[in-house]
């Protein structure tokens, strides 16, 4: 079996609802028309089945995030519909999808809390999909805290998507992003800037087993991950001075390598090989993140099982990468 851990879909009630109440900024009908299968089941089927026989999905709500779409009862109320929808999808369809994230509203936290706890207990989902800020605030923000701690007591993972847009500028003196740096680039840093606040406020200290999925391979973590960890040993000297941060159980290279990170290079196997190495065959699992390419989720499919094919790893590694790393971590 292939199990896709990261991927996306609009469902229709949710379709029409966060079209409602979303503002024309948005440009959720413009997504639409790109990206069929994001709202087609069969445009999505006949792009899943490109896969071969055995190839299942755990779905969560696209982005953008139900807090940029509206105000905390609207969001509260695209949440429910959304993760509603989510859990009959996967009952209806248990060859197609083997489970779901739900979709929390951050702009009320007390809200999310009880939404995560409704669709994991309630609804049988397998994580929550949380994104990499919340109208610019840090995830290390600590009103931000019990969701991490809820998820924690569920034994839920937590999926990390990075959510900046091009209205955040390249340079101070634009007035926003050009040539999709907002996304190309932006988004990698964004997960790499989320993951070390997280580790940097010592989440990993509070709750050593919480499960923590990072998209697009952890972003540039693989890369860095030696210059993370001299960077936080010269905050630890600067720290007198500017009361931050708070000392670490363990070197940061060490709690980097806690998070778990999904295969999506976009093919490039080189990079793959590079965040195995960092993050180890058993904290990696396959995922396409489609259907967000130009050929309705397709191509994304094809990219990320070739990477596979040329990977040079053991039979027992790609089985665990493929199918037994996402039932361990979602608890399948």
């Amino acid at each position: 079996m292939k199990i896709d851990a990261f991927n996306h879909i609009v469902t229709p009630r949710y379709r029409d609802a966060r079209l409602r109440m979303a503002p024309p900024e948005a440009r959720l009908q413009e997504q639409e028309r790109a990206m069929p299968a994001l709202v087609d089941l069969d445009a999505r089927f006949r792009a899943m089945d490109t896969a071969g026989a055995g190839y299942v999905q755990i779905v969560n709500t696209a982005n953008p995030p139900v807090e940029r779409l509206a105000g905390p009862a609207d969001a509260v109320e695209l949440s429910r519909i959304a993760n509603d929808e989510m859990a009959e999808l996967v009952a209806r369809h248990p060859g197609r999808f083997i489970g779901a994230a739900a979709c929390v509203p951050m702009n009320d936290i007390d809200a999310a809390v009880a939404e995560l706890d409704r669709a994991v207990r309630t609804l049988g989902f397998c994580g929550v999909q949380i994104y990499t800020d919340v109208h610019g605030r840090p995830l290390d923000d600590p009103q931000y805290a019990p969701i991490f701690d809820h998820a924690a007591a569920l034994d839920v993972a937590v999926l990390l998507h990075p959510v900046r847009g091009p209205e955040r500028a390249d340079y101070p003196s634009e007035p926003g992003s050009r040539f999709d740096t907002w996304r190309i680039i932006g988004w990698l840093y964004d997960t790499v800037s989320a993951m070390m606040r997280l580790v940097f406020s010592g989440l990993f200290d509070r709750h050593p087993g919480i499960r923590v999925v990072t998209h697009h391979l952890g972003g540039f973590v693989p890369f860095a991950a030696e210059r993370l960890n001299e960077g936080y040993e010269k905050l630890l000297r600067a720290a007198q001075t500017r009361n931050e941060p708070i000392p670490l159980a363990r070197d940061p290279y060490q709690y980097f390598r806690m998070f778990y990170a999904d295969t999506i290079t976009l093919g490039s196997v080189p990079a793959l090989s590079c965040g195995l190495d960092f993050f180890g065959v058993d904290r990696v699992m396959f995922a396409t993140d489609m259907p967000f390419d130009l050929h309705g989720g397709r191509t994304y499919i094809q990219l990320a099982l070739q990477a596979m094919d040329q990977i040079d790893l053991v039979p027992a590694d790609k089985a665990a990468i493929f199918e037994h790393n996402a039932r361990r971590v979602f608890r399948l």
